[in-house]
């Protein structure tokens, strides 16, 4: 069995810094073309059409915002993808619905790499809030990768005074670590559990185990597993437009 990675909040070492609350409908982020594809399907479909190499940086690069888009939603995160020559360095944006507090909004990085993430990757995360659309630089920010956080990179977000989070999501869409700061405590997560569940299906061959089932991340409020937001009928193919509009 694999070692789990899973980890709720860090110790707190500095006064949190609380973020806003929202309550009204985010404005969409400026858009100056439509994109060519805005879901994993049309994207793949995208992909065999142009003759985008699968091993080009591009191809990986945004494959993996499609798979991270997917499997964050089902813990209840609504975003859309925004990349792009003009986005900051932020890959997603949207909202993470939490059943004791008002949506959180939420930026994402995606690092589709090959080794683990180091601390660099959380500085470059607190760069992102200052490019993001206004509404979004008080919200809280997360850095998704492939590889369980390392030690500078779980110690880098326990320093920083920025609502920051950091998920392991694997190649296959499985959710395999999830960790914030006291500041993103202070946003909203404060309480939120974090444990895991064993599945005997789905996922990618990437995040298969095979000495027995895969492990994924599952959230909880108050003792009770929060519901999987795919299993309730969302739609994760596109993107969650309502959300911008």
């Amino acid at each position: 069995m694999s070692r789990r990675l899973y980890h709720k909040a860090l110790p707190q070492t500095h006064t949190p810094t609380p973020c806003r609350r929202f309550t009204t409908t985010p404005a969409r982020p400026h858009a100056l073309h439509p994109p060519p594809h805005t879901s994993l399907t049309s994207f793949l479909s995208y992909a065999a059409r142009t003759n985008l190499p699968p091993s080009s940086t591009t191809y990986i690069g945004t494959h993996y915002e499609y798979v991270v888009l997917r499997a964050l939603l089902r813990l209840g995160l609504r975003l859309r993808r925004v990349g792009g020559r003009n986005d900051a360095g932020i890959d997603l944006l949207g909202t993470w619905a939490l059943p004791h507090t008002a949506p959180l909004r939420v930026l994402v990085q995606c690092k589709a790499l090959s080794r683990a993430a180091g601390p660099n990757y959380i500085r470059e995360l607190e760069g992102a809030f200052a490019g993001a659309p206004r509404a979004w630089r008080a919200g809280l920010a997360l850095l998704v990768a492939t590889k369980g956080a390392t030690r500078g990179v779980r110690e880098a977000l326990g320093r920083s005074r920025l609502p920051l989070a950091y998920f392991a999501v694997g190649e296959g869409g499985v959710v395999r670590q999830v960790l914030w700061n006291a500041s993103a405590g202070a946003c909203g997560l404060e309480g939120v559990g974090v444990g895991v569940r064993y599945c005997l299906e789905g996922g990618g061959a990437a995040d298969a185990d095979a000495a027995g089932p895969r492990e994924e991340i599952v959230l909880s409020w108050r003792g009770e597993v929060l519901p999987d937001h795919e299993a309730d009928g969302e739609e994760e193919e596109e993107g969650p437009e309502e959300l911008f509009d």
